[in-house]
C-alpha cells in the first residue's frame, strides 16, 4: 500500500510537470511571435504586424499585448474603425492605468482620422484624467476642439447657403409658373398706363358731361332710369 502510493504520487508530480513545461512553451510562443510582429511593425511592414499579432492572441486568448499591438497595425494601416473596436477591446480588459492612458490617447486619434472630433475630444480627456502631464495629449485636445468648431462653422455656413438656395429656387418656381400661366393664354392684372393727373381730368369730364346731360334731360322733359345691374352667372 505504502509503494502504491508512492507510486501514484510520482504519477501526479510527472503530469504537473508536462502541464507546467506546455504552459510555458505556450507563453514563449505567443511572446516569440509578438516579437516578430514588433520587428515587422518597427519596419513599417504593418499588414505582415497585423497578422503576426492575430496569430500571438490565437495563442493566448485575451492577450493583452496583442490585442494593443494589433489596434496600433490596424491604425497604421489606416483602419481606423478597426482599431477603435481593437482599443475598445483592451480599456475593457484592463485596469492597468499606463495601458488605459495609451489606449485612450490613441482611442482618440483614430476617431481624429474619422473627424469624429466630439469622440475624440472625449477619449483624449479619459486619457488626461489618468495622465494630466501628458503634452502630446493635451495639444491632441486642443486640435480636436479647434476642427470641431470649424466643423460646426461650416455645417452652420452650409445651411444657410441651403435655405438661400431653397429660396432662389422658390422663387424661380414661381415665375416659371407666371411664364407658364401669359403662354396658356390667362388673363394677367393689367396696370393703369395713365398717370394721377391724367385719371383725374378723365373723371372731371366725365362728370361734366353727365351734368350736360342731365340738364338736357330736364330741358326735354325725359326721366333717368336706373339700370339694374347684370348678373354674373
Amino acid at each position: 500500500m505504502q509503494l502504491s502510493i508512492k507510486y501514484s504520487f510520482l504519477l501526479i508530480s510527472l503530469m504537473g510537470l508536462l502541464f507546467l513545461s506546455s504552459s510555458s512553451a505556450q507563453a514563449q510562443a505567443e511572446k516569440k511571435i509578438l516579437r516578430e510582429g514588433n520587428k515587422k511593425y518597427q519596419s513599417g511592414k504593418y499588414s505582415e504586424a497585423e497578422k503576426r499579432y492575430l496569430q500571438s492572441i490565437n495563442e493566448k486568448q485575451g492577450y493583452l499585448k496583442g490585442e494593443y499591438n494589433l489596434g496600433n497595425a490596424y491604425y497604421k494601416q489606416g483602419k481606423y474603425s478597426d482599431a477603435i473596436n481593437q482599443f475598445e477591446t483592451v480599456v475593457k480588459s484592463t485596469n492597468n492605468k499606463d495601458t488605459l492612458g495609451r489606449t485612450f490617447h490613441n482611442l482618440g486619434n483614430a476617431y481624429l482620422k474619422k473627424k469624429d472630433y466630439e469622440n475624440a475630444i472625449s477619449k483624449y480627456k479619459n486619457s488626461l484624467k489618468i495622465d494630466a502631464k501628458d503634452d502630446s495629449t493635451r495639444y491632441n485636445l486642443a486640435w480636436a476642439q479647434k476642427k470641431l468648431q470649424e466643423q460646426k462653422n461650416q455645417n452652420d455656413k452650409n445651411k444657410d447657403k441651403q435655405n438661400k438656395d431653397n429660396k432662389e429656387q422658390q422663387e424661380k418656381n414661381k415665375q416659371q409658373e407666371k411664364n407658364k400661366d401669359k403662354q396658356e393664354g390667362k388673363p394677367q392684372p393689367q396696370q393703369p398706363s395713365m398717370s394721377k393727373e391724367e385719371a383725374q381730368r378723365m373723371l372731371e369730364a366725365l362728370k361734366n358731361n353727365e351734368k350736360k346731360i342731365a340738364i338736357n334731360r330736364k330741358h326735354k322733359g325725359e326721366k333717368g332710369e336706373n339700370k339694374k345691374p347684370e348678373k354674373d352667372w
